[in-house]
């Protein structure tokens, strides 16, 4: 399967838990308490930074054997583009390894995801270098959103 990625964003403003205004579903305990006062639009250039210095291309996937894959990506680091590969159970961890082989050691210390319609939400705490963060990201599937908020994870850790 290959995806490529586009990201949308809308100004509208809301208070409280600004994805439970927007989606119906409340955002993970710690990820609530730190953007309670944020608008959505705030809350997503902070939380699905998909246009920092490291990006997403295409992303693509093969089956090599019972319960492992080979997975492909283009990724944009800073200036350059590289391509990254790795064989692995799932897309998190080809992800996970094809990050760390670019320099960027993200560990995901706990993961939420909510249905919202006919996408979804992926919302990841993560670790790089004794600094945490928060990310988020939105797909069509589970992988895409999952993908999304790694990378938007990626670029917080990158400011």
């Amino acid at each position: 399967m290959t995806y490529n990625f586009a990201f949308a964003s809308d100004s509208s403003s809301f208070a409280g838990d600004p994805f439970a205004v927007r989606h119906g579903k409340s955002l993970p305990a710690g990820l609530r308490a730190e953007c309670s006062e944020m608008s959505w639009t705030e809350f997503e250039a902070t939380y699905a930074a998909m246009s920092g210095p490291i990006r997403l291309g295409a992303w693509s996937s093969e089956k090599i054997a019972p319960g492992r894959w080979t997975y492909e990506a283009t990724l944009g680091l800073g200036e350059r583009i590289a391509t990254g590969s790795a064989t692995a159970t799932g897309a998190i961890s080809a992800m996970t390894s094809m990050l760390h082989d670019a320099g960027i050691a993200l560990e995901i210390l706990s993961f939420h995801q909510h249905q919202i319609g006919h996408r979804t939400a992926t919302f990841i705490f993560t670790e790089c270098n004794g600094r945490r963060n928060w990310a988020m990201g939105i797909g069509e599937s589970a992988t895409e959103s999952s993908l999304r908020a790694m990378t938007s994870a990626a670029n917080r850790f990158s400011n």
